[in-house]
């Protein structure tokens, strides 16, 4: 995926990335770096999974043969790329497999020209947590002043699927007792009561999805016995039934 962005007056260029995954074709990755380098002179920013390290030291468990890492570092380099700062765990792969089996690497990364590090001076890649992919999502972020403003909250509406969860039936039947008859205060007392109800509901899920987190954190950056592995599964699993529930809210 390759297109140009307009920033005021000044055009640059995104790369989403994807190397291609055998040996054998490995080079014709690096040959479509330099076809898109050859192709504009504009700031650059390609990001992706290149399916390659640069050095040895982007890997644990296993190893690569130079001349693989050194025709990447060439395509690089003609390319004028150098990489983002990262925050993270240093590995972005992980192939889930136990003890001495067990690999992990930086394939994904992002890199950019001189003249876009110009244009964006404190970008920055963000390495997030593997829930249920071997790669970590990898988000890059333009400014320093990152933004949590997600603009006016949404109004009140009642989702149908709340029915089935606990507490839902008994907060609105006492919200209607408590409306003497007046059926406009019982629905205020209802969208009342439910957002309460809401909040302390998602508020359970959002805690318990943070404990999980924060364990799968910890299995990611070390957790390599069967053990180990076993339970990042079921992790990753809670994660994702809670993260179910949280859409429910």
């Amino acid at each position: 995926m390759d297109f140009d962005v307009e920033i005021g007056e000044v055009n640059s260029k995104v790369t989403g990335f994807y190397g291609w995954p055998n040996v054998q074709d490995r080079h014709l990755s690096w040959d479509l770096l330099r076809l898109l380098a050859s192709e504009s002179a504009d700031p650059w920013l390609c990001v992706g999974d290149y399916n390659e390290v640069l050095f040895s030291s982007e890997m644990r468990g296993g190893e690569r043969a130079q001349w693989k890492m050194n025709n990447f570092r060439d395509a690089v380099n003609e390319c004028g790329f150098r990489d983002l700062p990262s925050e993270g765990y240093a590995f972005t792969f992980d192939n889930g497999q136990s003890g001495e089996n067990n690999r992990q690497s930086r394939i994904d990364r992002a890199m950019a020209t001189g003249e876009w590090f110009d244009l964006f001076p404190y970008g920055r890649l963000f390495h997030l947590d593997r829930e249920c992919s071997d790669h970590a999502p990898l988000r890059v972020v333009f400014d320093r002043r990152l933004r949590d403003d997600y603009g006016p909250r949404k109004k009140f509406c009642f989702e149908h699927v709340w029915v089935g969860e606990e507490g839902c039936e008994d907060t609105i039947r006492r919200a209607w007792e408590r409306g003497g008859g007046d059926v406009l205060e019982t629905i205020e007392n209802c969208v009342r009561d439910l957002q309460n109800w809401k909040g302390i509901s998602i508020g359970k899920v959002v805690k318990e999805l943070r404990a999980k987190r924060v364990r799968l954190k910890v299995l990611n950056e070390g957790g390599v016995s069967a053990r180990d592995v076993d339970e990042r599964r079921r992790v990753v699993r809670d994660i994702s039934k809670l993260l179910q529930q949280e859409e429910l809210f």
